[in-house]
């Protein structure tokens, strides 16, 4: 009855899989090739804006977009063992206050410098990339001070925050890989990555990778991955 429409190397789909491979609620995955006519023809007839992620909720005839969205909304009506959204109200806005941080200061300076390495050659923004990894930079030293005494990114228990965190992390630190000093921002990195649900998201990823302008390719799995060239 849920339909999720998206792509397997887009990071924004990756944090709305983590979600769904947490809370196990059975769904088809319908892959959406913006290049391709009938494929993207298709996703703009559910979704006209034609972004990814989107849930197609038959069931309740719901169509949910955005994935922060899309995670709230399973967490509303296909609750599973992931509490993505804490009960506690103070808790709660932590969740969505760093959902937000890493959307904002890593998944969109990480877009914009992949985005960037695909413009035609004379076209590129060189100022806005410097721009885009001065904030990586500044993110990378929020989190590396926020994490020194965390396990998940409001503390004890994985959260929506956490689903954010790990593509975004993940693929900010190909473009912009950690500096030497951080420790606890690549120890973080590595606890999303041995996570099931976005070691998962992962495998499937693999095969695309070949396509991200990465600065370097990443490695997936055991300790010490996040740090590795």
């Amino acid at each position: 009855m849920l339909k999720l429409y998206f792509h397997p190397l887009a990071s924004f789909c990756h944090k709305a899989l983590i979600a769904l491979y947490e809370s196990g609620v059975p769904f088809e995955p319908i892959v959406v090739d913006l290049m391709d006519e009938t494929s993207s023809a298709a996703f703009r007839a559910v979704w006209p804006m034609a972004r990814m992620p989107v849930l197609r909720d038959e069931a309740r005839d719901c169509t949910v977009a955005e994935s922060t969205i899309v995670i709230e909304y399973l967490d509303a009506h296909y609750p599973g063992p992931t509490r993505f959204v804490p009960a506690d109200s103070d808790r709660a806005w932590q969740a969505r206050m760093w959902d937000r941080f890493y959307d904002h200061y890593v998944q969109e300076p990480m877009q914009k410098i992949v985005t960037d390495r695909l413009r035609p050659a004379g076209r590129d923004d060189s100022f806005g990339v410097e721009q885009a990894k001065a904030q990586l930079q500044e993110a990378y030293g929020v989190i590396e001070r926020e994490m020194a005494t965390k396990t998940w990114a409001i503390g004890d228990d994985f959260t929506l925050a956490d689903c954010a965190a790990a593509p975004a992390l993940f693929y900010g630190n190909t473009v912009v890989p950690f500096g030497a000093t951080h420790k606890a921002l690549p120890a973080y990195l590595d606890r999303l990555m041995a996570r099931p649900s976005f070691a998962r998201v992962l495998a499937e990823a693999q095969p695309y990778f070949r396509l991200f302008p990465m600065e370097s390719k990443p490695q997936i799995g055991g300790p010490g991955a996040a740090t590795k060239p």
